[in-house]
């Protein structure tokens, strides 16, 4: 004798229960590595953009030297023009993935104002990643400082340092990120699946870490001075972690 089961004999042919047709909750659903733009022109300026700003770095780089808070400074607006500009034309903006389909015109129908404005504006966005990116500032400061940075002197060097970290580290992921709690819980545990944002920021934090090296050994060159070779290690570090994280790791995670 055929045993039925009670449940499966009152759902209809076709059609699943519950249980079977409910779909994983957000915080079950895996995140996925951010591609850049497919296009030629993002494709070219992928590579454009890492020349530009390690050749901007290298011709501060004596500047930096002599006078540190003021190569810093004036760097700013170059780097944060660069980053936005790279973001803009590389990477695709935070909610570019749930956006809707431009809807089909019918015969003799009219497009109506505004209606093309499917996607996420990228203006907006950029605007937003960056005050998000100044805004973390001072928590980079403060992490800096628990890490041996100068608490009461070199004030103004630390927080400087922390706006090129911002800028260099930050300010990718919350442009293709935005603010989404799941998303930033897998960057901040270090989570994430791998991609050219969040390659680098790991590569600006490892290189930031082992920029701090040389500083306390005696060989008494005016190059040591804080934070000159924690800057090297910054750029280096997120060029190299970019160029990793959008190739041989793109899509892998630490754990």
């Amino acid at each position: 004798m055929v045993l039925l089961d009670p449940v499966t004999m009152s759902a209809p042919i076709g059609k699943t229960t519950a249980s079977q047709s409910s779909k994983p909750k957000d915080g079950e659903t895996p995140t996925l590595a951010v591609r850049t733009i497919a296009s030629s022109q993002a494709q070219i300026m992928r590579h454009v953009h890492s020349v530009l700003l390690l050749s901007s770095f290298l011709m501060r780089f004596s500047t930096l030297v002599a006078d540190p808070v003021s190569a810093m400074s004036n760097s700013v607006p170059i780097v944060a023009v660069i980053q936005a500009v790279y973001a803009i034309i590389c990477l695709p903006a935070a909610g570019s993935h749930v956006a809707k389909p431009a809807k089909k015109l019918r015969p003799g129908e009219k497009r109506k104002a505004g209606s093309d404005s499917t996607g996420p504006n990228v203006a907006v966005t950029t605007l937003v990643a960056l005050v998000l990116s100044t805004i973390t500032t001072l928590a980079l400061h403060t992490v800096l400082v628990l890490f041996g940075a100068p608490f009461l002197t070199h004030v103004p060097h630390t927080f400087l340092c922390s706006i090129h970290l911002a800028l260099l580290g930050l300010f990718p992921l919350f442009y293709t990120r935005g603010v989404s709690n799941k998303d930033w819980l897998e960057i901040l545990s270090a989570r994430a699946p791998f991609d050219e944002a969040f390659g680098g920021l790991m590569g600006t934090c490892i290189g930031a870490w082992l920029g701090a090296v040389p500083i306390p050994l005696d060989w008494d060159r005016e190059w040591q001075k804080w934070p000159v070779t924690i800057l090297c290690g910054m750029y280096g570090g997120y060029l190299v972690g970019k160029l990793i994280g959008g190739t041989i790791a793109f899509g892998k995670r630490l754990g």
